[in-house]
């Protein structure tokens, strides 16, 4: 079995945020939720370490959501046994559901993120888990803020942990972590992820997520006249000026 090594930088990185957010504490009981990207499986190996390193106990557990459209998740189940990794396949029927309820055209990203999403959410409470990780990184908090900027009409992001409307809280350790130190991790160590075309919105005659794939070509042009911009966006996400805007409600405190 050849060893997973997650670099110095990305260990530091990931470390240094949750210790400024205290995203994992002693007693802690955290549900992963692993897609197989590169993203979710970078942070279950993660975990994996700091379980090993931490001096501290908490539990850790990944959960797959199977989709019920037939996607082979067998390399993944096999990956993670081979490293130790204590994970579940959770089956649903989603993709039969999405049948009867997803509209033609519609952009299936947000339906599918949103379905995964509460079997994560319900799956924690049931099991007792009091946190639930996800991998998203600071290339998606941006392009969140950008879509919601340009398309949605509002200045939002990705925290680093929000509490749920059950009551659980969901973390995000990678997202101070640029999208290419992901890529690189996953090359190097020959992840066996799993890619975008396993979404089952590619069984529909829906839209694929035009805005975000517009919004990352964007931001990579941007980048590429100013190779500061993620390290601007990630001190502006810290460093907000609430009454320097137009909400009438906050103007009034």
């Amino acid at each position: 079995m050849a060893e997973v090594k997650l670099s110095k930088k990305l260990l530091r990185t990931i470390g240094r945020t949750n210790a400024k957010y205290s995203l994992m504490v002693e007693g802690d009981r955290v549900m992963l939720g692993l897609s197989g990207g590169k993203d979710s499986l970078t942070l279950a190996h993660y975990l994996n370490y700091r379980k090993k390193v931490l001096p501290f106990e908490f539990d850790f557990l990944a959960v797959t959501v199977d989709y019920g459209d037939g996607t082979d998740l067998s390399r993944l189940e096999a990956h993670c046994k081979e490293h130790n990794i204590p994970h579940i396949v959770h089956k649903t029927n989603i993709y039969e559901v999405a049948q009867d309820t997803i509209r033609e055209n519609s952009s299936y990203c947000s339906y599918f993120s949103r379905m995964r999403r509460g079997v994560l959410y319900s799956v924690a409470k049931e099991r007792g888990f009091n946190k639930l990780a996800l991998g998203h990184h600071l290339d998606d908090a941006a392009e969140s803020f950008f879509m919601n900027f340009m398309y949605n009409g509002a200045l939002r992001s990705m925290p680093p942990i929000y509490r749920a409307n059950n009551g659980l809280l969901v973390i995000r350790p990678l997202i101070h972590v640029r999208e290419r130190q992901l890529i690189d991790a996953a090359i190097s160590n020959e992840m066996p992820t799993i890619g975008d075309e396993a979404c089952p919105g590619f069984h529909f005659k829906t839209k694929a997520p035009h805005a975000r794939a517009s919004t990352k070509k964007l931001l990579q042009e941007l980048e590429a006249n100013n190779k500061k911009l993620f390290v601007s966006l990630k001190a502006a996400f810290e460093n907000i000026h609430e009454s320097t805007f137009f909400d009438s409600e906050k103007l009034r405190r």
